[in-house]
């Protein structure tokens, strides 16, 4: 879940300038920064073709300050840690996972849920009971659109859109527990929902038409109680 983070911290500039000299068909490039660095390029004279030495130069300009800038910047990548938490993004690899605290609406036996999926974002609504049914509504509502697709093998995106939208709702069910006053009925209404999701994900797997049908009347009911219940 996303995790909105403090103000970023200042950030730091570093500016480079860099000087060159044309002499005698030689360019010599010098750097202020410490330590000085001069590199020379020999670009060699034609009386035959009075601009080509000025062109050679140029060319050669260029490539001196990308060779010379570049290495720069690597090392202060390296010497420079990112930190952990930057203010903009996270920097933990693997991705964090959330911990829920209602651990009663996973399953018994398992421990956790089949469709839970990893590494997808979703915007923190903060604790509020009422921003999260709005969500468990509004997802419910995109999965009782699901049932145009069953049956017309469509099963791998049937399976993918299943587990994103059960992810989101096992969350926001979590978090809605938690701010609720009378918890028990919301507990009982997440159970039997995701255990649905759990038959619904295995029959779909399987690619079983008429289970798929069977599983998803099921499911289709109590998406539809959830909706009244947060009207």
């Amino acid at each position: 879940m996303a995790t909105y983070l403090n103000a970023p911290p200042a950030a730091t500039t570093t500016t480079a300038s860099c000087r060159h000299a044309f002499s005698g068909g030689s360019l010599r490039l010098l750097r202020p920064s410490r330590p000085t660095l001069h590199v020379t390029c020999q670009a060699a004279a034609s009386s035959q073709q009075p601009s080509s030495p000025s062109r050679r130069s140029a060319c050669l300009l260029g490539i001196a300050c990308a060779v010379l800038l570049r290495p720069r910047a690597a090392s202060a990548a390296e010497t420079d840690d990112e930190p952990a938490n930057n203010g903009w993004w996270l920097t933990e690899f693997p991705l964090p996972v959330p911990k829920i605290v209602n651990k009663e609406i996973n399953n018994a036996e398992t421990g956790t849920r089949s469709f839970l999926k990893n590494g997808i974002y979703m915007a923190d609504i903060g604790p509020s009971f009422a921003a999260h049914a709005y969500r468990l509504r509004s997802t419910a509502f995109d999965l009782l659109a699901l049932e145009d697709l069953l049956g017309k093998d469509a099963s791998n995106y049937v399976n993918k859109y299943l587990r994103l939208k059960s992810t989101f709702m096992y969350y926001d069910f979590d978090k809605l527990i938690s701010a609720a006053e009378d918890k028990p009925p919301f507990v009982d209404l997440a159970n039997r929902l995701f255990d649905s999701f759990e038959t619904l994900q295995e029959a779909v797997t399987a690619k079983d038409d008429a289970r798929i049908g069977d599983r998803y009347a099921e499911t289709k009911l109590i998406l539809q109680e959830l909706m009244a219940k947060m009207a």
